[in-house]
This record gives structure tokens, sequence and C-alpha cells, in this order.
């Protein structure tokens, strides 16, 4: 992540995408390395953040929704809602859940987030991110 940053403040003119939440391994997401480190990126107005590979960064076979609270906690605290995009890691998050686990995670967290909100997590930011054309948003690059 050190060269993560340095590389975005370098180059502020450039977008960047973190995947998979950057992989975080603390156990104590809120007070963590990792935690720290989203923070201090996030600062930088041209970093999205896919929240992608939730389920698979898990113990496989035993995870439960509440285990990702904390991680999405500081996400969305960092990035908020016009720099974050919905990623299901599928096929690999077939590892560990279904698609439909893994989309519903996330759904689950922002389901009291407004309509516009909820539009950009799971379409928005991507399109306009990646310059794509989206008929319902009006979308082009």
């Amino acid at each position: 992540m050190p060269a993560a940053i340095e590389l975005v403040t370098r180059f502020p003119d450039s977008r960047f995408v973190i995947d998979h939440l950057a992989k975080p391994e603390d156990q104590s997401p809120e007070d963590g390395t990792w935690a720290t480190y989203m923070r201090k990126i996030a600062q930088h107005q041209n970093v999205f953040c896919k929240v992608s590979g939730l389920v698979t960064e898990g113990d496989w076979k035993h995870w439960k929704p509440d285990d990702f609270r904390p991680y999405l906690d500081v996400l969305f605290d960092a990035f908020g809602p016009d720099r974050l995009m919905f990623g299901s890691d599928w096929p690999v998050c077939l590892l560990a859940g279904t698609y439909r686990q893994a989309k519903q995670l996330v759904e689950n967290y922002v389901k009291d987030f407004s309509q516009a909100d909820r539009e950009k997590i799971f379409g928005g930011n991507a399109a306009l991110f990646y310059g794509l054309k989206s008929a319902k948003h009006g979308l082009a690059a």
C-alpha cells in the first residue's frame, strides 16, 4: 500500500481502482494497518475502490455477513458512495458462497442508503469511471 499511495500521489490526473478492498489481512480492520492505508489512499479523489472479493477473504465455510461489516464501515467512511463500486468476484466467489450471497452482503449494508447512492455503487460509479454509456443514468465518456 505505501507504493500505491506514492503512485496515486505522483499521478493525480490518472484514475485508479483498488480491487478486492486491497486484500485486508488485519484481524481488527477498524484500527489496523489496512484501515490506516485505506483512509490515506482514499484522500486522493482519483482513487476508487471495488467492493469485491469479500466472501473469499473470510473463512470460506463459516463466514457470516457481520464478519465483513467492519471492513465495509471503513470503506464507506473513507471513500463514500461516490467512489465505491460493487464487484462480485464471480466465479472466484463460488469457492465460499453464491453470487447472490456476495451481492447480498453489500445490498444489505447499503439498504438504508438513498436510491441514488445505491445506483452509484451498483453500476453508476463503474460506468463513470470506465467511461461507459448507461441509458438509465444518461452517462457518457
